[in-house]
């Protein structure tokens, strides 16, 4: 039946999205209002960050995943969606505010708005959501309020908000200690000041009263008893445990299915349900091959809602099978097939990446919106036990008025003003044009950049070395200019071993005077692995497998000893970022071992003058 009349709301219930920039306190909010929503068992321990489930995001501190929650104040249920705030993630934002009537937008006190500020608050202004500011982290000592409001009202601007979307309420919160206030001068005692801003200022779910049942998928989820499990946001209508329903697939076919359990989500649980209404958030379970973007419709007449639309990827790698010379002696998952089907599937529940054939049939080329989101997806899939080749990051360029176009960055850096030399410098060898400069008078002074995606890959380690550690930067894709051109990569060469066998003490003592070593005594090493960073530029091929010989004369140094340097230690990140184009990374379930494309040093040193 179509739709004939007005919208009408439904009191009972409000559906919310957490958006903020990495680390301004989205999680540790969720964790405070589900503590003081009175529906958690009183004798229930309560981890910090219990939103942030799986395992790598509790390892880095960052939220991955979109997750709902709901809490319940007096009649009213509220639906929560906690989102990542980092842009390698911003389909799960992206897909978590297609859920949504409003959204909560928290900024620190003291950062103010940052890059992924920007991103998440833009994807909300898109959609027209209306938004609750909440200003956290209100104790800090270096908190700058007044400031930080005049910076949100800027961005707004920026972003060519309405004018009833900056009329937005503030609230001032401690999201640690669960406390929330109007007043910038008062701490307040709970969240309900929050609480009451929500359900005055976050309107209720409308729906057309005369319309069929219309749900989007906008998640995926999966038990081991029911299979896949589709997460809807219920547009119109009210569906039933068992009832049948029209499904509209992505490639434009109708099939009926039948809705095998129904459930809602209370507190951390999932409850089942009997009948679901307009505006609740649901999981569904029946449909195998069910996608996310597809609709399920009731009525005669089924009617697709629009599709989710998701932001291009910026950035590819290339995945293949492991070709190493240790192949095999860790992973349980070696073959191409596998990693195809597990490709595949990685498509199915994560929109913004892409997957596509590579001139060779064991490897593909996955597209993705960071160096993050693709480094998340590797070490997934050296969790389950894949030997994977990766390949460097490179950007994805485009035709544009047939000119050649790259990804650009907006580049925001926090450093103490002595390196502001150093790193404008930096910067300035990797074409970043700087847009903005703030000095707040403490020491610190805030950079803002426009940087060609290219021009970041292996930034960061550098960055943080200039700045002895104690720079911040994030980045946000900001869009596509014209090509700008070759620059300058890094500096430093590789130390590369040159025959097979155990690393020796003996030979490492030696070389760490060439530069920095990956690899530490008794690793198994192959030729053309690269063992560690050159001081100088250009390669050197190395034996670090070199045993002192043993005479019966006693060595005039015998009784000196020498320190030998600790390895560097390679996180999957650190060992992407430091990746030149003949190099590729071996990954392991225990192991990552940067090598040469190219392993034997003849054909290597023959592929180089052909090139030349």
């Amino acid at each position: 039946m179509h739709p004939s009349g007005g919208h009408v709301s439904r009191q009972g219930i409000r559906n919310v999205a957490i958006i903020a920039h990495v680390d301004h306190g989205k999680t540790t909010l969720v964790d405070a209002m589900l503590r003081q929503s009175g529906q958690l068992d009183a004798r229930q321990e309560l981890p910090d960050r219990v939103m942030d489930s799986n395992d790598l995001e509790r390892e880095k501190g960052i939220t991955i995943l979109a997750k709902n929650t709901a809490v319940r104040i007096g009649d009213v249920k509220i639906n929560i969606i906690d989102t990542p705030g980092h842009a390698d993630f911003g389909g799960e934002v992206e897909r978590g505010l297609t859920m949504v009537d409003g959204a909560l937008l928290l900024v620190d006190a003291s950062e103010g708005p940052l890059p992924q500020t920007r991103f998440v608050l833009r994807k909300a202004l898109e959609r027209d959501l209306p938004i609750v500011l909440v200003i956290n982290k209100i104790d800090r000592p270096d908190a700058r309020i007044s400031e930080v409001i005049d910076e949100v009202y800027e961005l707004f601007l920026d972003l060519e908000a309405t004018d009833d979307q900056i009329d937005f309420p503030i609230v001032y919160s401690v999201a640690r200690n669960g406390v929330a206030s109007l007043d910038p001068d008062s701490r307040g005692d709970d969240l309900q000041p929050l609480f009451d801003l929500l359900l005055t200022h976050i309107p209720a779910p409308t729906y057309a009263p005369d319309h069929d049942f219309q749900a989007l998928v906008t998640n995926l989820d999966s038990s081991p008893y029911l299979g896949r499990i589709a997460l809807c946001r219920v547009v119109n209508g009210t569906i039933s445990r068992g009832d049948r329903v029209s499904w509209c697939r992505r490639d434009g076919t109708i099939e009926q299915a039948t809705l095998s359990q129904l459930y809602v989500t209370e507190a951390l649980e999932r409850v089942e349900a009997e009948s679901v209404g307009p505006g609740e958030i649901v999981a569904i379970a029946g449909i195998a091959d069910i996608t996310i973007g597809e609709t399920l419709a009731g009525g005669d007449v089924p009617h697709a809602l629009p599709a989710i639309t998701i932001d291009e990827p910026s950035l590819s790698m290339l995945v293949g099978i492991n070709t190493s010379p240790l192949s095999g002696r860790e992973g349980s998952l070696l073959t191409a097939r596998l990693l195809k089907d597990r490709l595949d599937a990685e498509l199915v529940g994560n929109v913004s990446i892409r997957v596509e054939d590579s001139e060779r049939p064991d490897a593909w080329i996955v597209q993705g919106r960071g160096e993050l989101q693709l480094a998340i997806l590797v070490e997934t899939l050296r969790r389950e036990g894949f030997e994977l080749t990766i390949g460097r990051p490179e950007v994805v360029t485009r035709q544009i008025s047939d000119r050649l176009h790259e990804p650009i960055e907006a580049l925001t850096v926090d450093v103490p003003e002595d390196y502001l030399g150093v790193v404008t410098q930096l910067l300035a060898m990797r074409k970043g044009r700087m847009e903005r400069t703030v000095n707040h008078g403490i020491g610190r002074i805030r950079l803002e950049f426009l940087v060609p995606t290219r021009g970041l890959i292996g930034f960061h380690t550098e960055f943080l070395t200039e700045t002895h550690g104690t720079g911040i930067a994030h980045h946000v894709f900001h869009g596509y200019e014209p090509w700008y051109g070759q620059f300058k990569e890094r500096a430093n060469g590789s130390l590369i071993a040159d025959r097979r066998g155990l690393s020796t003490t003996y030979a490492l003592m030696n070389l760490q005077e060439r530069g920095v070593m990956f690899v530490g005594p008794g690793v198994e090493v192959y030729e053309g692995m690269i063992i560690g960073e050159n001081s100088r530029s250009g390669d050197m091929e190395v034996n670090p497998t070199r045993e002192k010989k043993q005479t019966n004369m006693r060595a005039a140094s015998a009784d000196q000893t020498e320190k030998l340097v600790p390895a560097r230690p390679l996180s999957l990140e650190l060992a992407l970022e430091l990746l030149r184009d003949d190099e590729c990374l071996e990954v392991t379930p225990q192991s990552i071992r940067p090598r040469k494309v190219i392993l034997d040093s003849n054909k290597r040193a023959r592929s180089k003058s052909k090139i030349e």
